[in-house]
């Protein structure tokens, strides 16, 4: 099992933004994604945050240093040895999901953020009870308002699965190989 930050962010250069006052660091490693609409997005997620749950939006500016997006093995990643937050590249940019749902995954991550801030890593027969908070964050935040029921449904599922389903253990070089190999077939097709 490798290291999540060692994957690898292909040959493009990584560029800064600042989006709703946080530092972004974009990796645009497809050329179909326009850095724009990712951007775009970000920002009306971050602005969803911050108009119905201003709580949780104040807290992440303290406890996450910048968000990373790029192409990852999953929606979004909080790595605790740098404050940052990962929001995945074709998460953010792809219209089937909402910004709701981009919003719950930032406040899921931003859950994790306090956590470190708070008490520091956690042993590994913690995690599903962090995760369990984190589930929590995503229904709270899905209820606070109208466009949040996906959000509500997706919170409500992960709460009632087993520990070892709602935490499991994760094969980051597995879930690189299968990145990198549905990116290929994007360029081919």
């Amino acid at each position: 099992m490798g290291n999540p930050m060692d994957l690898p962010d292909g040959t493009e250069q990584t560029q800064k933004y600042e989006v709703r006052g946080l530092e972004v660091r974009l990796t645009n490693t497809r050329p179909d994604i326009d850095s724009g609409d990712v951007l775009d997005r970000l920002a009306g997620a971050l602005d969803l945050i911050a108009l119905h749950a201003p709580r949780r939006f104040s807290r992440l500016r303290q406890d996450i240093r910048r968000f990373v997006v790029r192409r990852f093995p999953c929606r979004g990643a909080f790595f605790p040895q740098t404050g940052e937050c990962l929001v995945e590249l074709t998460f953010t940019v792809n219209p089937r999901h909402t910004l709701a749902e981009i919003a719950a995954s930032i406040v899921h991550e931003a859950t994790h953020a306090r956590i470190a801030a708070r008490f520091g890593a956690l042993p590994r027969s913690c995690r599903a009870r962090e995760e369990r908070l984190c589930r929590q964050a995503e229904l709270e935040f899905g209820l606070a308002f109208p466009e949040g029921a996906t959000v509500v449904e997706r919170a409500r599922q992960a709460l009632s699965m087993a520990d070892r389903d709602v935490a499991p253990v994760v094969d980051w070089s597995e879930g690189a190989r299968r990145v990198a190999e549905v990116d290929a077939q994007d360029r081919l097709g």
